[in-house]
């Protein structure tokens, strides 16, 4: 896989890795996982629990996720950039409401924070690459050539 060539690219690898990585990490070692998250892991789980089955299937996902964003980034595929954007900031609002509603424990702000500060992390990268392209192209194009030299 090649390297990102943009702020952004980075931004999304960034996420994309540590997405694929923790969503490996609750499949092989779900109990470390839920305690990184802040959760209880009591020694046996009563019947109708499907803490496990649950956590299986968000890992999944999160391992998914990772697969996607790194393709993404190999693929420089910038609206998919700009997507990620607004769907992170729609999850930081949702982890957010959670935890004030106590859905969640207080720990998962810190999930909540990484949404929205990847999320500004990668409109930022967006903007400082389209300023960037666009201070490029305007030293590239030559302006008006004088009358005398068009004739030469």
């Amino acid at each position: 896989m090649r390297l990102p060539r943009s702020v952004a690219g980075w931004t999304i690898a960034v996420f994309g890795l540590l997405a694929l990585l923790l969503g490996a990490l609750g499949l092989i070692w779900p109990e470390t996982q839920l305690r990184l998250l802040g959760f209880e892991v009591p020694a046996e789980r009563a019947p109708g629990d499907y803490t496990g089955t649950f956590l299986t299937a968000s890992s999944m996902a999160s391992f998914n996720m990772g697969v996607y964003y790194l393709l993404a980034v190999a693929t420089e595929w910038r609206p998919f950039y700009r997507f990620t954007v607004w769907f992170r900031l729609v999850t930081f609002t949702v982890f957010t409401i959670a935890v004030l509603s106590d859905v969640a424990p207080d720990r998962f702000l810190a999930v909540a924070a990484w949404e929205g500060l990847g999320a500004v992390a990668t409109a930022a990268g967006l903007w400082w690459d389209a300023r960037r392209a666009g201070a490029a192209t305007d030293d590239s194009v030559p302006g008006p050539v004088p009358a005398t030299d068009a004739a030469r």
